[in-house]
């Protein structure tokens, strides 16, 4: 079998959940990737034998998106070139993690594609909205990267083909422990904004990980440095609790490990939003934006004992098992 996966470069999540399911599709056949966007602070070790500039959302610094910058980097003539360049028909299997030159291209070819995402899990009415819905940005997720068939995942398997988190084997080996110490991770807003709030809590070790900064440094009680998967890891296993975005594979892994998590999603950012409500069904605290009463926000999430974990069954495997049993079958 002949497969081709195609995985959204923008964000952390995406790739690396593909980190994951990678050797387990090779176990099936010929496999070959294909990256499109720019975001991502990890990669993957694998030879990517496609990758696209694609459409990738430009994090800002003020806690929202660049949309000037997304725009600038935008280009139609280059993402046409790309979709014609793919063999798409050769291909016996075509997964997508939200990937719009190959969902597209797929589409137009009338090629049946499977995504295999978190995104599709917005597919379903179950799946947990704001009170305040927005048409428009559900249109963007439903038609950004549209495939035939779906597999999701969410923090809970709020429908039949949504599945709870890949959990990385590397988080699943890791020995977590309460160091005291909090680990930030805020890919859309600058780390000088940040530390100014984070050092108004003395008595509190921040450690911060910039997309926008190259090297390390201490501003009174907070560490700044590059992100990084290593360090990032080792942050992560010894720290009290993760103040992030409002992504989802970040908030699943803490979550994992037994840490409090804070979450704020990005400003105008839809699929953030929806992770945050859910997020609030499973109890955990989000804080909107930036403002005067994030010291405040801090300090109770800081002092707070309240702490829930969730054992995310490793079921990465069998999904994958699955989907090239029922969907490699069903394409051929």
């Amino acid at each position: 079998m002949k497969i081709l996966y195609a995985i959204q470069g923008t964000g952390n999540g995406h790739i690396s959940r593909a980190r994951e399911i990678v050797p387990l599709l090779q176990k099936h056949g010929d496999l070959d990737l294909l990256i499109s966007g720019s975001q991502a602070d990890v990669s993957l070790t694998e030879f990517v034998k496609y990758n696209f500039h694609g459409f990738s959302y430009v994090f800002g610094k003020k806690g929202g998106i660049d949309y000037w910058k997304t725009f600038k980097e935008m280009n139609l003539k280059q993402f046409l070139t790309d979709m014609r360049s793919v063999p798409f028909k050769d291909y016996d299997l075509i997964i997508n993690d939200f990937e719009p030159i190959t969902a597209w291209g797929c589409k137009l070819q009338k090629i049946k594609s499977v995504s295999l995402s978190h995104q599709a899990s917005f597919l379903s009415p179950l799946t947990p909205r704001p009170p305040k819905r927005e048409k428009y940005a559900e249109l963007i997720l439903k038609y950004y990267a549209p495939t035939t068939h779906h597999v999701g995942f969410h923090f809970k398997a709020y429908d039949s083909f949504i599945h709870t988190p890949v959990i990385r084997q590397e988080i699943r080996d890791l020995k977590p422990e309460n160091h005291g110490y909090y680990t930030v991770y805020l890919p859309a807003v600058d780390d000088k904004l940040i530390v100014k709030y984070l050092h108004q809590l003395p008595d509190v070790e921040w450690q911060v990980f910039s997309k926008h900064q190259q090297t390390t440094y201490e501003y009174k009680n907070v560490i700044v440095q590059q992100i990084s998967n290593e360090s990032f890891n080792r942050s992560l296993e010894n720290c009290a609790g993760l103040f992030t975005g409002g992504g989802f594979e970040g908030p699943a892994e803490a979550l994992y490990l037994g840490k409090k998590v804070l979450m704020m999603p990005m400003k105008n950012q839809f699929e953030q939003t929806c992770n945050a409500a859910a997020a609030e069904q499973l109890g955990l605290p989000v804080v909107k934006q930036i403002d005067e009463n994030l010291v405040n926000e801090l300090k109770s999430w800081v002092n707070s004992d309240k702490n829930i974990q969730i054992e995310f069954p490793d079921e990465t495997e069998q999904i994958v098992n699955d989907l090239v049993n029922k969907f490699g079958k069903a394409f051929a």
